[in-house]
């Protein structure tokens, strides 16, 4: 009969061949020795099938960060090591796609009721493990088993939708489309939402600032951003880490204001090379609209008879501005025109053009790059923005030569549009309207 010294040895025996011979350690909770400041997660190890050694895999953090105290942060833990566990006993595997185990849980009835099923966070020191059980591990699904890359954006683009305008979400798809064509070439081993890391993420940021500028990673970095935050949002990732990733410093490209003798040149060259060119011109000169603005005209936001001009802008929604008798004078007559066709086209005013906006304002930018900039050899600081500079500065000295500074600043808002007086002061300083006097006496 054998004594307790030789169980023993056997028992460690045994222990170090199944440690060889399973593919995955039992998951363990790091509860930070109870410091609530710091991130709780669950962890494990796993069999690289390349090295035959366990390695260690991401932490799976869920939601336990939304928890304040300590009893909830392990209770839902515990739940999510539990579901873990099973997983790893069912064929979860970290090197592998996991389709079928997809498929095998898809068809089990309790997956449709961890759907479906809420829990407030506030009950849950209340709540039996069993509830717990039986609501949380719809995320530790998502971030153990895994979302694809695609259906993760797929799924965050088509709630964006409903809260962003039509050019955004272009935007954030194109940021999208981009990070994912890189992820294909650079990193292919990567194929699950949560496997997109922090370092991926800068390696991605850091190779279009290598071929383009600080500013279209910036641009990228605010897009992205947005997109991972409605993941995190909806439990399909526990941290958005672009929000840990600075935007660099970039030093914008600012359109140039013409001086009053180019200005002249210009409109009486248009005058007989292209007067609807001029006419468009026109509308963002007198009336101060951005290009995109004037583009978004169509015949029936024009309103001759009470000399207004309705519209969406850049910070509100609908916009109303008055028609200065300037402007009014070069219109055409729009009475017998359908209120619901732009009132620039291609081709004259208030014509048919199935065209979306951004492709109208491109349009507009070629012409005018093709027709005038061309013409004169005007560099990439000059461009139909330029006129909207150029008359602001204009009115802005007007007012200024008569009126006390602010007296002219709170005139010039309620023309150009700015919503505050702190704006239109940044704007002043952008476009260089505010110069000092000539100095030379002091000296």
């Amino acid at each position: 009969m054998p004594n307790i010294n030789e169980l023993i040895i056997l028992e460690h025996r045994n222990e170090h061949v199944l440690e060889h011979t399973i593919d995955y350690s039992i998951p363990k909770i790091y509860d930070a020795n109870g410091d609530l400041s710091k991130r709780w997660y669950v962890y494990f190890t796993y069999r690289n099938p390349e090295t035959d050694k366990l390695t260690r895999q991401k932490n799976i953090y869920g939601t336990a960060h939304k928890l304040k105290n300590k009893e909830d942060k392990l209770h839902l833990l515990t739940a999510y090591r539990k579901s873990l566990l099973s997983l790893l006993k069912k064929g979860y595997s970290p090197y592998s796609d996991n389709i079928e185990l997809h498929r095998s849980l898809s068809t089990e009835s309790v997956i449709t009721k961890l759907k479906t099923s809420t829990v407030e966070p506030s009950t849950l020191s209340q709540s039996p493990l069993n509830t717990i059980n039986a609501v949380y591990p719809t995320a530790t699904i998502n971030q153990i088993a895994g979302i694809k890359i695609t259906a993760a954006f797929e799924k965050s683009l088509a709630l964006k939708k409903h809260t962003v305008s039509e050019r955004t979400l272009k935007d954030y798809k194109t940021s999208v489309d981009n990070l994912k064509l890189w992820l294909k070439k650079e990193q292919k081993s990567v194929m699950y939402i949560h496997e997109v890391s922090k370092s991926i993420l800068i390696s991605y940021l850091n190779s279009i600032l290598e071929r383009s500028s600080a500013r279209n990673r910036n641009n990228h970095r605010t897009n992205l951003s947005s997109v991972f935050q409605i993941l995190v949002d909806n439990d399909i990732l526990a941290e958005n880490y672009l929000k840990e990733i600075k935007p660099l410093r970039s030093v914008p490209k600012r359109n140039r204001g013409y001086s009053e003798k180019q200005q002249k040149e210009i409109f009486n060259y248009l005058n007989k090379r292209d007067p609807l060119l001029l006419l468009y011109i026109k509308f963002i000169s007198y009336a101060f609209l951005r290009p995109i603005e004037a583009c978004r005209l169509t015949i029936g936001d024009v309103d001759v008879e009470n000399k207004r001009l309705t519209f969406k802008a850049k910070n509100k929604a609908h916009k109303t501005k008055i028609i200065p008798q300037l402007l009014l004078d070069e219109m055409p007559d729009l009475t017998r025109l359908p209120k619901s066709y732009p009132l620039f086209s291609p081709d004259g005013i208030g014509m048919a053009w199935d065209a979306t906006v951004e492709s109208r304002r491109d349009h507009f930018s070629k012409r005018y790059k093709d027709v005038v900039k061309d013409h004169y050899g005007f560099n990439e600081n000059y461009g139909l923005y330029s006129f909207r500079h150029t008359y602001i500065t204009k009115l802005y000295k007007s007012f200024s030569s008569t009126m006390a500074p602010f007296a002219a600043k709170s005139k010039l808002m309620l023309i150009t549009g700015h919503t505050t007086m702190t704006a239109l002061e940044k704007y002043l300083r952008t476009i260089d309207a505010e110069m000092p006097e000539d100095y030379s006496d002091m000296l």
